[in-house]
């Protein structure tokens, strides 16, 4: 999935207190860092991986509607 494409496909779901930050790397395929109310729910630069299957765009899902139920 390409991040561009991620990025609005989680804004169209979570329109708000959802902040995603995307950085090109010439060596990988880039970062992408999505937080909730300032909570860090995903980052690819700390490990949780390259979003590139449904199952990872689930889990990024049901980290944000957790973070927004506090």
């Amino acid at each position: 999935m390409a991040a561009e494409k991620l990025k609005k496909d989680i804004l169209n779901k979570f329109p708000q207190n959802v902040s995603i930050t995307l950085e090109g790397t010439p060596q990988v395929t880039g970062f992408m860092e999505v937080t909730v109310n300032g909570k860090l729910v995903h980052s690819k630069k700390n490990g949780d991986g390259y979003v590139n299957t449904t199952e990872k765009l689930e889990k990024i899902f049901a980290a944000i509607e957790a973070s927004l139920s506090c």
